[in-house]
């Protein structure tokens, strides 16, 4: 099973159970049916704040990954940390389906270019 720890620091109501149900869909169907994976929904400053120190850009940002294990062979007693997908959900606004999908295609291996636009796609 998936595993999904919601954590809204953001100050704004967001549809926090919708979007457990969109990364089970995409997990599942990448085929990853067990794991852990972290979802935050920030403010802009937090999530400016996160994209500087982590990626050097010093500006607000739809969605981030934070990938731990992604799709590496792992010890059969370990669970797999998939990582964190954190959302700003003033940015993304009514369309934050699209910047989870991708964060989450991040946290199983994908990278920006013709391979991920294909699985967002399918995702879409």
């Amino acid at each position: 099973m998936i595993e999904v720890e919601v954590d809204n620091r953001s100050g704004v109501p967001v549809d926090e159970d919708g979007a457990v149900e969109l990364v089970r869909r995409v997990l599942a169907a990448e085929g990853v049916d067990a794991g852990e994976i972290g979802l935050a929904f920030v403010s802009p400053d937090e999530s400016r704040a996160l994209k500087r120190e982590h990626l050097g850009i010093d500006e607000a940002t739809d969605a981030l990954a934070f990938p731990v294990d992604g799709l590496a062979e792992l010890p059969a007693e370990l669970p797999r940390q998939l990582g964190d997908v954190v959302v700003c959900p003033e940015i993304v606004g009514a369309e934050w389906r699209a910047p989870i999908v991708h964060a989450v295609l991040h946290l199983v291996g994908y990278d920006h270019g013709d391979e991920m636009e294909t699985r967002e796609a399918l995702h879409a």
